[in-house]
């Protein structure tokens, strides 16, 4: 009689099933990271442009920039390319919604092209994401909320 060596079905079976287990576990946290990268992008442009923001005041003795309303023109020298990142989410444009006064600014509801990207307060140069839906990465907290 010979004696083969190798895998029986079940034992084939059992591994199929405890990697379609793994992969079933697995694969959410897999495709909710593209989710974190819009998240994380968003950061990053409010920050870009919160810091371009800052450094355009320091240098203007204390002057915000966008009084005539255009935000873009006056950052274009602390801006790479010269120009407003696109917000990656809503409307995803890099227009600006202008605002005035010293109460707190908030995002739109709607993602329409006609609506602006981001808002910027002309007055206390507050700058956010012009769209104030609910992040990928977490429900409770919205996007004109970073």
């Amino acid at each position: 009689m010979k004696h083969r060596s190798g895998f029986s079905l079940v034992e084939l079976v059992v591994v199929i099933m405890i990697l379609g287990i793994l992969a079933a576990v697995a694969a959410p946290k897999l495709l909710n990271t593209s989710s974190a990268a819009t998240d994380n992008s968003l950061r990053q442009s409010l920050s870009v442009v919160r810091d371009a923001i800052e450094l355009y005041a320091a240098q203007n003795n204390g002057a915000l920039p966008g009084q005539s309303d255009n935000l873009q023109a006056d950052l274009a020298n602390y801006l790479r390319g010269g120009v407003l990142p696109n917000s990656p989410v809503g409307s995803k444009l890099n227009s600006v919604k202008y605002s005035t006064g010293t109460g707190a600014i908030s995002g739109e509801s709607g993602t329409a092209s006609t609506v602006a990207g981001w808002n910027y307060n002309k007055t206390t140069g507050e700058f956010i994401c012009n769209f104030n839906g609910a992040t990928t990465s977490n429900s409770s907290i919205n996007y004109d909320d970073l």
